[in-house]
């Protein structure tokens, strides 16, 4: 059975079944029934597979939020957490990596509501590790330029907000791009989006595009790349980083 027959039959993606296969993440206990079913293991070897699964899964720290983490938002969350890179475009908000809790609170709010907000602001800020940790993920973020004139939360938590933007900008691993509105039209219009990639798997890189109410990983080769091209022309765009910290400061002045 090939990685892709066996990924549609378990209703994974196949770079989540690849990544469980080669001891990257962790596999919950009902998965490996899913697929001792689907491999015809049964009896006492199955048993004895699934108390393995029990007593050896490792918990991610994110699946202690399971509770206001949507199951499709987990798995993105723990591709990120393994990230060597980040590349992502935001047309309308400053990237999770990059908000402050104040901000990540209005967010939530706006968005999905004042339920579980304290639990949902902090797993947030905790995803934030994967920038500080050693070695931390390079981050390349393009924004669009009316991110930085939208008051979110009012004027003192976007003044807060923008000024977190310029301190994270200086990290050596940090890139921030403005996207300006003298740019005109671009690529990316339709779709702000995300592209993960791992030091251990350079070429199996994943695109993760969201709504509202769901997320999905592309992970093609032909998907990445045309993201990866996008995201490159997005850079070309977009004021340099200097001039792009400048713009942040100069946001930041007027927010106050």
């Amino acid at each position: 059975m090939t990685l892709d027959q066996a990924a549609r039959q378990l209703d994974m993606s196949k770079s989540n079944l690849s990544r469980i296969e080669n001891a990257q993440i962790g596999i919950k206990p009902r998965d490996v029934r899913a697929a001792l079913a689907l491999y015809q293991v049964t009896g006492a070897d199955a048993e004895a597979l699934i108390e393995i699964a029990r007593g050896a899964q490792q918990r991610g720290w994110w699946q202690n939020y399971g509770d206001v983490l949507p199951e499709w938002f987990e798995f993105y969350v723990g591709l990120e957490a393994e990230a060597s890179s980040i590349r992502t475009y935001e047309a309308e908000s400053v990237p999770g990596l990059l908000q402050t809790e104040d901000y990540a609170r209005a967010m939530y709010v706006l968005t999905a509501g004042e339920a579980e907000v304290d639990r949902k602001v902090s797993a947030r800020i905790q995803r934030q590790d994967v920038l500080h940790r050693d070695p931390p993920a390079s981050l390349s973020a393009v924004i669009n330029e009316a991110v930085l004139v939208r008051p979110v939360g009012g004027a003192k938590v976007m003044a807060e907000q923008l000024g977190q933007l310029v301190d994270l900008a200086q990290l050596p691993n940090v890139s921030v791009q403005v996207l300006p509105f003298s740019a005109g039209g671009h690529p990316a219009m339709t779709t702000p989006y995300v592209i993960v990639s791992f030091a251990d798997a350079p070429d199996e890189s994943i695109v993760y595009l969201e709504n509202l109410t769901n997320g999905q990983a592309l992970e093609e080769p032909d998907h990445v790349a045309g993201y990866s091209i996008v995201h490159e022309n997005l850079r070309s765009l977009a004021l340099d980083e200097e001039r792009s910290l400048d713009r942040l400061r100069e946001a930041s002045r007027n927010m106050k």
